[in-house]
């Protein structure tokens, strides 16, 4: 497997031992679909495809056991093919679904507002950031949880209340 593909592995937060090109995949699933989805929304521009992308994505990183991408990839995928499905998302993929849905959100709502060049300014960089992922193996907002974490901006998710 590439180390490109182990770093990217690694940025989502997935520590287990041994990665292979399946568990890559699996994980590359979500931003693929998203990539569709924000494609069809740019060339649309549609604030409802975009309201709608951003209310999936948010709710899966609020909800990550509920994850409806994660769900068609253990239906569509894992479950024909005899593999095992993804368990539920670390900390670093939770905050880049966060991150995505809230730039989706902000797409929405400023082509709902008229503000055509607020949405054209965040689609591109929407774009930009989901094809850094689909081909260059790169998440920038996982980038961004672990330099904010290392900053201690950001606390461990089991980290205890009070204690610095």
């Amino acid at each position: 497997m590439r180390e490109s593909r182990v770093r990217f592995i690694r940025q989502q937060g997935v520590t287990t031992p041994n990665v292979d090109d399946n568990l890559y995949s699996a994980l590359m699933l979500q931003p693929r679909i998203i990539g569709v989805i924000v494609a069809a929304g740019i060339v649309s521009q549609s604030p409802s495809l975009f309201l709608v992308l951003s209310a999936v994505l948010l709710w899966s990183a609020l909800v990550p056991t509920r994850n409806p991408f994660d769900a068609i990839y253990k239906h569509a995928v894992a479950a024909p093919r005899s593999l095992r499905p993804l368990g539920t998302a670390p900390a670093p993929r939770r905050f880049a679904m966060g991150m995505a849905g809230t730039v989706a959100l902000t797409i929405g709502l400023a082509l709902l507002a008229g503000a055509a060049i607020t949405a054209w300014v965040f689609e591109g960089l929407f774009a930009v950031a989901v094809i850094q992922v689909v081909f260059g193996d790169i998440c920038g907002a996982a980038n961004l949880y672990h330099l904010l974490r290392r900053s201690s901006m950001v606390k461990p998710p089991d980290a205890s209340l009070g204690t610095r």
